[in-house]
């Protein structure tokens, strides 16, 4: 699967334009999650892309989310590896590889590295540093929808909280323009 093939097939299932920029900003950090790992970089990427491909459909019933995902990239032949990754992510399965306990925490960063951004008085990705997201990692009111939990387990890929927290700043700043920060 390309990454053209992969945005036609988010922008068919996700309506919501907020969650397909999530899924750009998630793309991303897996991209250069896999570079600082030396893993490879597209098929981390796309995973990150695709991860939530079932949201419209499954918001009703969160435990099918994620595994109906699994099933659509199954169906087109996608590789194993993303459609485990799709599926581990919600936590409905194990995470096992590298990349399926990197997509587990890097996808709730990602909402509360946004949120940090728009309170920031620039409201620009560029001026967030990784002090002011772990001020704001902190405060459990803020950004109460991403997983502090699940964020931590960036610990289980040999990162600390503010190494992961940097290396996802500086992804996510590489496509402000495309997050509107």
């Amino acid at each position: 699967m390309t990454r053209d093939e992969a945005m036609k097939l988010v922008k068919a299932n996700v309506k919501n334009k907020n969650l397909i920029k999530h899924m750009i900003a998630t793309e991303a950090c897996m991209r250069e999650l896999a570079k600082h790992f030396g893993e490879d970089e597209e098929l981390w990427a796309l995973t990150g892309l695709i991860h939530d491909v079932d949201y419209d459909k499954t918001s009703d019933d969160f435990s099918k989310h994620g595994v109906m995902g699994a099933e659509i990239l199954e169906e087109l032949g996608a590789d194993d590896r993303i459609i485990y990754a799709v599926k581990s992510h919600t936590g409905s399965v194990e995470t096992k590889s590298l990349m399926d306990k990197a997509l587990f925490a890097v996808d709730p960063l990602t909402g509360l590295i946004v949120a940090a951004a728009l309170m920031h008085p620039t409201k620009k990705l560029e001026n967030v540093d990784t002090p002011f997201v772990m001020n704001r990692f902190k405060e459990k009111r803020f950004a109460a929808g991403a997983n502090r939990d699940n964020i931590k387990t960036c610990e289980n890929i040999g990162l600390s909280l503010e190494e992961f927290i940097t290396i996802s700043l500086k992804a996510m700043t590489s496509v402000a323009d495309d997050l509107g920060l």
